[in-house]
């Protein structure tokens, strides 16, 4: 790992200083911030950019040590000869030696740590300033009061001001993703985001800490953290070590109060400290007050001071310290609904035990913030005597939600055993039927476990959820049609108290049967319906987010041709989800990784399967472990990362469809064909797809697929079957790219062209880009050379946007227009390698067929040899011809 990363996430800094420079008026810009935010890195970029300018550079660093001599920490700029004996005359002196003879010298003068700066030598580069041949860039420590000397140097108009934050997630990414030199998982950034608080240093010594401990590494894709806690490096534990032994040896007792059981009431922050204690604390940036709920509570100011102060403290210490706390709580009477959760965990860190009606409680509460590790924790410290159904139950879902299905299913087995009454029975079916088909991805165990329980229970409101459960795995296990006829009458309002939950799940669920069935609007109108009705249930009774239900919309709203706000509706979802509910946190990943595939923004897809893929091997979910690696290859191979996509392509061979996206499971081989030039495979690949999600009445697949097919020269094959579709399903996704696949067949470029505009309006970009380039080379064989140009530099304007996909239809018609498309097929084949007779039995043609094919090609290219053949195909990725 380098010394210093690549400088990411300031432009706004570097834009602020630029601005500042160029002022007449300017004598100096000063960089504040908290230490270690980054403010020297950024002040040293600021000299290096004015050097590149013509300025002369200097650079003084200011210190508690050099402070004690005056002139010592500028001494360097001092000309020799100069005696500042009279400090008047050699102050000008110094002045005039600096301007030089023609005093057009301009220097810049970098001061780090300005607040440390000796009196004298402020004085001197003020009389500097003065002269106009110095300007400043200084750094300060916001929380560091300077001498009057050294205020007055940077005081007055001449002077701008630029504040340095912390990194916000934003900025943090691309500080990441510069200093790893690939993209990093959002889990991943949370969780060095939430350790580091933004801080450059400490984020800089994590990251370091982590890479050195094997714990953060890259799987070619993402780079993603181990689960456990992060290791610190050397340096940043000497670091954080040194900022707590500024503190006096009174505070002590507090730092090591809220190491444990921050978040404090002030009151009792107080009666382990003084308040004169506290206020240096909080100056000298340590603790910090905010105010909760009309209270005032106390923390630490930084999540690395607790690690540092947790690991020095004594098991004796640790039990004091809890215990009186526990003392403090239940004299208040414990009335805040989070007292449980604490009194609970701290009676359990103390002395190992605690009441378990309490430990219940405390999960209780705690599952309803998504903490599921103290869920468990709690829950594990019940004695199996004292657990009751309630608690079996909350022990399987959270199992569940974390991928430890086997654990969910011992903790069913008990809940199943006390359970007596009908809603009971019912409450430990319905989440049975979830672990199977989720986490085991096992639908005919779920159908088993529904029948079964069809037998048994007897009331209407049981028999209801059993249709509504069979409605969602219908739905997701291939039968869309099936599942929409069970839940099409699905109303959440209607929701019966004993539980909840399936009909969560069926109005989140019915939103996709609706969308896959080509009903798109109706699917909107309803998501939002469920969602605001979700938002009114018992939450303490919901297993499922209310984000769930905006969660189904994202391809809904994808179908309707609103790719934007689907994007931004997924994003939002992993954002909330991804680390408090990783379930919905990969399903989000996952389908915005779809959206922006169809939108076209390839590099930016493959990122979010990645992150998808992340997820899943966490949680050990295989449900959509088809369809996220199958995404994987394909954007890997639209890319031109063929190793990946063909490695992807085994892994994700290994898989059983689910049905969820039945047929899209393939849509990696096919690209990594489409990659090696084997077309007419990949055609073969998508029309057997394409089929199997007709049969299945999954008309959203079914669309994709074919137009996909269409786009690897298999228009005539699917030119009615889209336009059919496009009759029957909502939205403008499916019509347009059922005017793409007609314009192709028909050859218009006027027609092509227009349809391009209509896609990228709908931020479809790629097939945008891809009409655009079809246009150019049917207007390039017409001889209309100034349309040709026109639309060919739209196609490269939108392919732009792609990052770097290479598809069949993109390409230059300059470089293409000659070859027919059986000519272009056979091409790629031969400059794969593959000789004549093998592509003569793959396309079922005779060899002197093949050949005579090649040699047209040879002779349109200009080419003899078949290498040569393949490295014009490399160098110009030639578009299929009419």
């Amino acid at each position: 790992m380098p010394s210093r990363w690549p400088l990411a996430g300031r432009e706004s800094e570097l834009q602020a200083f630029e601005w500042a420079w160029k002022s007449p008026r300017c004598q100096a810009v000063v960089i504040a911030g908290p230490a270690g935010v980054g403010k020297s890195r950024l002040a040293e970029e600021f000299l290096k950019h004015v050097v590149r300018s013509g300025w002369k550079g200097a650079q003084v660093t200011a210190t508690a040590a050099a402070a004690a001599v005056p002139l010592s920490a500028i001494a360097h700029l001092i000309p020799a000869g100069v005696n500042l004996s009279d400090p008047v005359r050699g102050f000008a002196q110094v002045a005039q030696s600096l301007a030089g003879p023609r005093r057009d010298r301009r220097r810049a003068v970098l001061i780090d740590d300005l607040h440390l700066l000796d009196a004298t030598s402020a004085v001197l580069l003020r009389q500097l300033l003065d002269t106009g041949m110095v300007r400043l860039i200084c750094t300060v420590r916001s929380e560091e009061k300077a001498s009057d000397a050294v205020a007055a140097l940077t005081g007055g108009e001449r002077t701008y001001r630029i504040d340095v934050m912390p990194f916000d997630h934003h900025q943090l990414e691309r500080v990441l993703q510069a200093g790893l030199g690939g993209p990093v998982g959002r889990q991943t950034m949370h969780r060095l985001h939430a350790a580091s608080k933004g801080n450059a240093l400490y984020l800089y010594e994590l990251v370091w800490g982590a890479l050195r401990a094997g714990t953060l590494a890259s799987d070619g894709e993402i780079w993603e953290l181990a689960e456990g806690d992060l290791q610190a490096s050397p340096k940043l534990s000497e670091l954080v070590d040194a900022r707590l032994a500024a503190a006096p040896p009174a505070a002590r007792p507090v730092l090591e109060l809220l190491a444990l059981c921050e978040p404090l009431p002030l009151a009792d922050a107080q009666k382990a400290s003084s308040h004169q204690t506290l206020t240096a604390l909080e100056n000298a940036g340590l603790v910090q007050a905010a105010t909760d709920q009309r209270r005032t509570v106390t923390t630490l100011a930084h999540p690395l001071y607790g690690e540092a102060l947790r690991s020095g403290i004594s098991s004796r210490r640790r039990r004091e310290l809890l215990l009186n706390q526990i003392e403090r709580t239940r004299a208040y009477g414990a009335r805040r609904r989070e007292d449980a959760v604490h009194l609970a965990s701290w009676q359990l860190a103390a002395t190992g035990t605690a009441d378990s009606n309490l430990l219940i409680q405390a999960a209780t509460l705690a599952h309803h913030t998504h903490d599921y590790p103290r869920v468990i924790s709690l829950l594990r410290a019940v004695p199996a005597e004292h657990h009751t159904i309630a608690s079996w139950f909350l022990l399987a879902e959270t199992q569940m939600e974390i991928g430890a299905s086997d654990k969910a299913e011992e903790a069913l087995r008990e809940a199943a055993a006390q359970a007596q009454t009908e809603s009971e029975k019912l409450a430990v079916v319905s989440v049975n039927i979830m672990n199977a088909f989720w986490a085991n991805s096992n639908t005919v165990q779920a159908l088993a476990v529904l029948d079964e329980a069809a037998k048994e229970l007897r009331d209407s409101v049981s028999h209801r959820a059993l249709r509504i459960n069979e409605g969602w795995i219908r739905t997701c296990s291939g039968r869309p049609a099936e599942g929409l006829e069970l839940l099409e009458n699905v109303e959440m309002s209607e929701a019966h108290s004993s539980d909840i939950n399936p009909w969560v799940i069926g109005g989140a669920i019915k939103t996709l049967a609706l969308t896959f069935r080509g009903r798109a609007e109706d699917a909107v109108t309803w998501s939002r319906r469920a969602h605001d009705i979700h938002l009114q249930l018992d939450s303490e009774s919901v297993f499922y987010h209310p984000s769930f239900q905006r969660l189904t919309s994202v391809v809904a709203l994808s179908e309707m041709g609103n790719l934007a706000e689907a994007k931004i509706t997924g994003e939002r979802v992993f954002a909330e989800m991804a680390v408090v509910e990783p379930f919905l946190g990969l399903y989000a990943a996952f389908w915005v990784a779809r959206t922006e595939y169809i939108a076209g923004h390839i590099a930016e897809a493959r990122r979010w399967y990645a992150e998808a893929a992340t997820l899943m091997r966490q949680l050990n979910h295989t449900r959509v472990k088809g369809l996220v690696l199958s995404g994987l290859a394909a954007t890997a191979a639209v890319l031109g990362d063929v190793r990946i996509a063909k490695r992807t392509v085994a892994e994700a061979a290994t898989q059983s469809a689910t049905g969820i996206l039945p047929g899209e499971e393939r849509l990696g081989e096919a690209w990594l064909f489409a990659a090696h030039g084997r077309l007419a495979d990949a055609r073969s690949v998508l029309k057997e797809a394409a089929a199997g999600a007709s049969d299945a009445g999954h008309l959203v697949s079914e669309a994709l697929l074919l137009t996909d097919l269409a786009r690897l020269g298999g228009v005539e094959d699917v030119a009615p079957r889209l336009s059919e579709l496009a009759d029957c399903c909502q939205g403008r996704l499916t019509p347009i790219r059922a005017r793409f696949v007609t314009c192709l067949g028909d050859g218009e470029p006027d027609q092509l062209l227009a349809c391009s505009v209509e896609l990228e309006h709908i931020g479809v970009e790629l097939m945008a880009a891809e009409a655009a380039a079809q246009a150019g080379a049917i207007y390039h064989r017409l001889g209309d050379q100034r349309q040709a140009t026109a639309a060919t530099n739209r196609s490269a304007h939108l392919a732009a946007r792609c990052e770097q996909a290479q598809t069949p239809l993109l390409a230059s018609p300059e470089a293409s227009a000659p070859l027919t498309k059986r000519e272009l097929e056979i091409a790629r084949l031969a400059g794969s390698g593959i000789p004549s007779k093998l592509i003569a039995e793959k396309l079922h043609l005779s060899v002197r067929t093949v050949d005579n094919h090649l040699q047209h090609a040879y002779a349109k290219l200009g080419v003899t040899t078949r290498q040569q053949l393949a490295q014009s195909l490399n160098r110009d990725s030639q578009v299929v011809g009419r």
